[in-house]
C-alpha cells in the first residue's frame, strides 16, 4: 500500500482492444500488456478492478471474472467482427451507454475513480467522469501528433478526427500519466497540456516471465540451430513499426555470413496489424525480393513465456519502430539478457542505455543499421558485455513500481478533485480512502 488515498474500487476503459487478447496481432500489442499487468499488481494490493472493453465475439461473456480482484465487462457496442480501430469513433455512444449502465446497478459512488486507455476510452471516461462524479486519469499509450510527425514511408495519417478527440480529452482529464519525460514534453508542446497534471510514470515487464536463461536449451525447443545468429523483432506488423527496416539491413549481413559459412537467420515475431493489414504478405514478399527469404522464419504472435524463450534464443532484438511511446519489447528482450538495436524515437532512449544494454540508432537509413547490428556481431567481447548490462538496466522496469507510481497518480487525481468537488462522490471517496489509510505512510513517489 503506497499511496494516502487508495482507491477501493477502479473502472479502466480500454474501448477497442481487450487486455484478454494475445497481443502481437490486429490492435492488440503493448497496451494490452500495460492495462492487464498493472491491474493484477493493483489487484494484488487490495483494489478491485473493473476493465471495460468492446466485445469482439458474440461468445465474449458480458462479465468475466479474469483473475481474483480483477473483473472484465464485454460491451456490445456495434458488429462483434469487421470494425477497424478507425471505426470505433461512431460506436462511442452504444459503448459508452453500456459502461453507464453497468455504474447504474450499483450505489453512487461505486467506483472511486476511472482510467482510461488511449483516446478513445478517454472520450468515454471523460463523460463517465461527469456523470460519477470521480476523478479521471487518462494515458494516452500513442499520440496522433507525434506519429504524424514521423511517418513510416507509405504509412497513412492519422485523421483530424484523432487529433481533435485527443486534445479534448487532455483538456478535460484530471490527470494524465505518460510513459517518459520526452512524452510530457510533447504533450505540452504538441497539446498545450497542464505541465502540472502530468505524472511520468515508466512502464516495466514481468521480470518473473522475463528473465536470463540458457541460450542453447531455448533454441532446442524452439526448433532452431545452435550455430546460427539470430536477429529477432517482435511485434505488429505494420509500417509504423518498421520491420522492413530490418529486413532490408540484414540482407548484406546474410549475404557476407553465406560466404564466411557463419549463417544468420532472421524471426519475425507476429501479426498483421493497421496499415499492414492492406498488404499482409507485404514483409514475405520483401524478403524473397531481397534474396533472403530462406534465411527469414515468421512466427505467429507468443504467449509470454515462448516469448521469453525467443527472446533467450536470440543474438539480438531490433526495435525499428518509426514511434515508440516506450517500447516494452525492448525492456523485455533486455530482461531475457538479450541486447537490443532501437530506433532512437521516443520512450526507447529510456528502455535501451545506448552503449551498454544495447544500441540507439539515429533514424531509419537502412545503412545506419547495418552498420550497427553487424558492428556488434563482429565484436563479440562488447556484445557480451551488453549481455551483462541488460538484465541490470530491465530491473529497473518493474510492474510492481508501475503499480505503486500509478496509484501515486491516483491520489493525487483523487485529493485534487475532492478540492475542487467538496461534494462529489469522488470526494467522499477520497475522504474514505484517506480514513482507511490514516496510519499508512506513503513510500512510493510518482517518477519524474
Amino acid at each position: 500500500m503506497s499511496s494516502p488515498s487508495m482507491p477501493r474500487r477502479v473502472a479502466l476503459v480500454s474501448v477497442h482492444t481487450s487486455p484478454l487478447a494475445q497481443p502481437g496481432t490486429g490492435d492488440a500489442g503493448g497496451m494490452n500488456v500495460y492495462v492487464w499487468q498493472t491491474a493484477t499488481r493493483m489487484a494484488q494490493r487490495g483494489i478491485e478492478v473493473e476493465i471495460f472493453t468492446r466485445a469482439t465475439s458474440s461468445s465474449d461473456a458480458p462479465v468475466v471474472t479474469a483473475a481474483p480482484g480483477i473483473t472484465v465487462r464485454n460491451v456490445v457496442a456495434g458488429p462483434f467482427e469487421g470494425l477497424d480501430k478507425r471505426d470505433l469513433p461512431a460506436q462511442l455512444c452504444a459503448f459508452t451507454a453500456g459502461v453507464l449502465r453497468a455504474e447504474a446497478m450499483h450505489k453512487p459512488g461505486y467506483y472511486d475513480l476511472i482510467h482510461s486507455h488511449y483516446w478513445l476510452s478517454g472520450q468515454v471516461g471523460w463523460l463517465a467522469r461527469d456523470r460519477w462524479g470521480v476523478p479521471l486519469v487518462h494515458t494516452a499509450h500513442t499520440l496522433a501528433a507525434v506519429k504524424n510527425a514521423s511517418l513510416a514511408k507509405g504509412d497513412t495519417a492519422e485523421p483530424m478526427l484523432r487529433v481533435i478527440g485527443e486534445q479534448q480529452v487532455v483538456d478535460e482529464a484530471d490527470r494524465m500519466v505518460v510513459n517518459t519525460d520526452t512524452e510530457a514534453t510533447e504533450l505540452v508542446s504538441m497539446y498545450n497540456a497542464d505541465p502540472d497534471r502530468i505524472d511520468v510514470v515508466n512502464p516495466g515487464a514481468d521480470l518473473d516471465v522475463y528473465s536470463p536463461g540458457s541460450r542453447e536449451l531455448a533454441r532446442a525447443e524452439l526448433g532452431l540451430r545452435a550455430d546460427e545468429t539470430i536477429l529477432t523483432f517482435v511485434g505488429r506488423i505494420q509500417p509504423l513499426k518498421a520491420p522492413d527496416v530490418l529486413l532490408a539491413a540484414a540482407a548484406p549481413i546474410i549475404e557476407r555470413a553465406r560466404r564466411s559459412g557463419r549463417p544468420v537467420r532472421v524471426l519475425i515475431v507476429g501479426g498483421p496489424s493497421g496499415s499492414g493489414l492492406d498488404r499482409p504478405t507485404a514483409l514475405m514478399d520483401l524478403a524473397g525480393e531481397l534474396g533472403i527469404g530462406a534465411e527469414v522464419t515468421f512466427l505467429p504472435p507468443q504467449p509470454s513465456a515462448q516469448l521469453a524463450q525467443i527472446y533467450r534464443a536470440s543474438d539480438l532484438v531490433a526495435v525499428p519502430s518509426y514511434s515508440e511511446s516506450f517500447g516494452l519489447v525492448a525492456v523485455e528482450a533486455q530482461a531475457c539478457g538479450t541486447p537490443v538495436v532501437a530506433a532512437d524515437v521516443g520512450g526507447l532512449s529510456v528502455a535501451v542505455a545506448h552503449g551498454r544494454s544495447g544500441l540507439l540508432v539515429d533514424g531509419h537509413d537502412v545503412e545506419d543499421w547495418t552498420a550497427a547490428i553487424e558492428g556488434l556481431l563482429v565484436t563479440p567481447d562488447r556484445l557480451a558485455g551488453m549481455r551483462l548490462n541488460a538484465r541490470p538496466h530491465a530491473e529497473q522496469f518493474s510492474w510492481e513500481q508501475t503499480a505503486d507510481d500509478l496509484l501515486a497518480s491516483y491520489s493525487a487525481a483523487m485529493h485534487s478533485f475532492a478540492a475542487r468537488n467538496p461534494g462529489s462522490i469522488g470526494a467522499a471517496s477520497a475522504r474514505r480512502a484517506a480514513r482507511r489509510l490514516r496510519r499508512i505512510r506513503p513510500k512510493v513517489h510518482v517518477s519524474q
